[in-house]
């Protein structure tokens, strides 16, 4: 089996490719499932959005077992294949199955097909991305060296979600045909990228196994004070992104009056994102990671609110939304796993133990919960207020409520999470 480096090591620019590489199918696979997913089941293929929102919500809270249950007992694996990668390789059969499913439904789909499919999928996703965020946590004890790693995950996430963007809107796609066309993209990309991030990288385990039962570790871990505020500064900071992912097919729709506009506002956004990255990070070796979140939650907040004051052809300040809001992004994606794979290592000097795969469980699911809440939260919410998706003739009630789900309520949880940041030790 391939050794790992000595601690403190840089990873090879060829590591650094094989482990991003399975976050693009990833990517493409999120970007649907939060973006196009939920308008479709409950637009195109008529369940409402109440529905859709219940459904999804109830998967997700699913999520609250599996993530840490799966984390602890990939800190507990050993084999001579490893620890962290028999568990990728268990996971892409499952995502692969409930990719087919939920993106390939029945013209007579309820919303039990769509609770089992996505069930499956979240089992098979959790599977897969848990071990393999944690795993960047153990490939190198430099905690700048940390950052580097976590940001080339980002990065070709941020890279499989501009192809799951500008593929459509280059083809000239319709909703249906990015669904089904998707599932098939999935099913190569998501196996070849998990066999050559096994085949690349060590992952030998530790020579102390974890002996914590699962409560017990969960319960040492929250009794952690710089953990839990950065949990709950990253859930509440999830949900500031939950929402307008969920509602920006919506807003570019109903508010800008624009649908056309979606995919191009998507890529410069994501783009941005990319382009502010290396900054971000020179910044975090002079200032710390935590000022450097910070400061991006605050540009982001900054940035966004305006989008309440938009109306119909108003595309081109939407742009420049986009570009200020997607600068900062790089450092929201990267600082916080960041940070949490320096307490990660902190912890293991503190216990004497490795719980680094139960820790990124939890945070596991403080990234889910939070986006699934943005569709438990938004889609009934409109719904009371008249809200419906497939007219042209929308009141203004409906509307206003719309634009103050996608650009105000962000506004306030990210204005919590930098509270919250700020009481995290250095």
């Amino acid at each position: 089996m391939q050794r790992a480096a000595p601690a403190g090591n840089r990873l090879t620019s060829l590591q650094l490719v094989a482990y991003g590489l399975p976050g693009l199918p990833l990517a493409v696979l999120l970007l649907p499932l939060f973006v196009i997913l939920p308008t479709y089941y409950a637009d195109d293929l008529g369940l409402g959005l109440a529905t859709v929102g219940v459904v999804l919500l109830f998967a997700r809270i699913w999520d609250v077992v599996t993530d840490p249950l799966i984390g602890l007992l990939s800190d507990r694996t050993r084999s001579r294949f490893g620890q962290r990668r028999p568990w990728l390789v268990a996971g892409a059969p499952l995502a692969f199955a409930g990719t087919v499913a939920l993106f390939n439904p029945p013209s007579d789909v309820n919303g039990t097909y769509l609770l089992i499919a996505t069930v499956v999928l979240y089992l098979g996703g959790t599977m897969i991305l848990l071990p393999y965020t944690a795993w960047a946590a153990e490939l190198s004890r430099d905690r700048h060296e940390r950052s580097r790693i976590a940001a080339a995950r980002e990065i070709a996430m941020v890279l499989g979600t501009l192809a799951a963007i500008a593929m459509p809107a280059a083809l000239g796609l319709s909703r249906i045909d990015v669904v089904h066309g998707t599932s098939w993209a999935l099913a190569v990309l998501i196996p070849l990228s998990v066999l050559i991030a096994v085949s690349a990288l060590p992952d030998d385990p530790p020579a102390r196994i974890t002996e914590f039962r699962f409560r017990t570790s969960l319960a040492t871990l929250w009794h952690n004070r710089p953990f839990r505020l950065l949990v709950s500064a990253y859930f509440t900071n999830g949900i500031a992104y939950g929402l307008p992912a969920t509602l920006f097919l919506l807003y570019a729709q109903h508010i800008l009056n624009d649908p056309n506009a979606a995919w191009m506002l998507l890529t410069i956004y994501f783009g941005a994102c990319i382009a502010g990255l290396p900054a971000w990070l020179a910044l975090s070796r002079k200032i710390g990671k935590r000022k450097s979140w910070i400061m991006a939650m605050a540009m982001a907040a900054a940035g966004f609110w305006p989008a309440i004051l938009l109306g119909e052809g108003d595309v081109g300040w939407f742009i420049a939304i986009c570009i200020v809001t997607g600068l900062p992004l790089g450092a929201e994606l990267v600082m916080p796993p960041s940070i949490q794979a320096d307490l990660a290592e902190q912890d293991a000097q503190a216990n004497g133990m490795r719980r680094t795969g139960t820790m990124f469980g939890i945070w596991g699911v403080a990234t889910k919960i939070p986006l699934a809440l943005g569709v438990g939260i938004a889609f009934p919410v409109l719904e009371l207020a008249g809200f419906d998706a497939g007219s042209t003739t929308n009141d203004a009630t409906a509307l206003a409520v719309l634009a103050a789900l996608y650009g105000l309520l962000p506004v306030l949880f990210k204005l919590l999470a930098i509270w919250i940041v700020r009481q995290i030790p250095d």
